[in-house]
């Protein structure tokens, strides 16, 4: 795409510790655009991050500790000039020849585009299996499928994706939420098929740790873009499980039970959590549209 047919654009580049693949990133990324923005968030790296990206073109901002992924998203997207933004990584997983594809899909119309993963991209079996659920999971909740929710690599108008950042996490889940939140606000999200190259270096990311996120943010997930959705079902599990409880000690002792009561009351209290939280989300959404 000829960069004078394009609006200008900020490129975001989250990095913490990735000198080597910046060293060959970045004079790429200058060559195909010389004309835009480039931002690196130098994330309290240890190694040459800040060195290598003096040696370019480039703006960079250096947090004095890390803050993590998605505090390095929001300060990049802060400190951005233009309107159209393009998330990518910095460790070379993201081509830079992609980068046209999604603005194209997002002149289209699209409020965001992301960069979908192919499954020969994706790192191992396991983090395949926890992205496919992750996208089942996320589709059934928005009633609209979602190629890959879990990706970094992203273009968006920044006149919409600050109206969310005070809802966005500080780490790696940014993208989970902030495409949840595209969709419950009525945004218009896109995807387009890349492949994902192997990354440079040593992932920041932990089995142990970030596989326990990973069931955290499934239910966060559900809360965020529609709480009572979740808490009813969860309502009537306790629902059912009172009834079926109730009608064994009826029918083999005649009484009714604490146990038959505690089931119905936390079905009660199940069902009326999710009708608040159903409430602050709706207003929350509504003071973001009000931006």
């Amino acid at each position: 795409m000829n960069n004078t047919n394009r609006p200008p654009l900020t490129i975001v580049i989250p990095a913490k510790n990735e000198a080597t693949s910046l060293a060959s990133l970045l004079p790429n990324l200058r060559d195909r655009y010389p004309n835009d923005e480039i931002i690196v968030i130098n994330d309290g790296s240890t190694d040459g991050t800040k060195t290598v990206c003096e040696q370019f073109d480039v703006r960079t901002i250096n947090n004095p500790y890390s803050k993590g992924n998605g505090a390095a998203i929001k300060s990049g997207a802060r400190a951005a000039k233009h309107d159209f933004l393009v998330f990518m990584d910095a460790d070379g997983q993201h081509k830079p020849e992609d980068i046209d594809r999604l603005v194209l899909k997002l002149l289209e119309g699209y409020d965001m585009v992301v960069g979908a993963r192919t499954e020969s991209s994706q790192a191992n079996l396991g983090r395949a299996t926890a992205n496919k659920i992750y996208n089942w999971l996320a589709s059934w909740m928005v009633c609209h499928k979602i190629d890959d929710l879990t990706s970094g690599f992203r273009a968006v108008r920044k006149s919409k994706f600050c109206a969310f950042l005070s809802i966005l996490p500080n780490g790696f889940s940014y993208p989970t939420t902030i495409t949840m939140a595209f969709f419950r606000s009525g945004l218009s999200v896109g995807y387009i098929p890349i492949k994902a190259g192997k990354r440079e270096g040593k992932s920041h990311i932990s089995i142990i740790n970030d596989g326990i996120r990973f069931f955290l943010i499934i239910f966060k997930i559900g809360v965020l873009y529609s709480p009572f959705r979740v808490f009813f079902r969860i309502s009537i599990i306790f629902f059912l499980l009172a009834t079926s409880y109730y009608l064994y000690t009826y029918a083999n002792f005649g009484r009714f039970t604490n146990m038959s009561a505690l089931l119905f009351i936390t079905s009660i209290l199940v069902f009326l959590i999710g009708l608040v939280s159903e409430q602050i989300t709706m207003l929350l959404y509504q003071k973001n549209d009000q931006k």
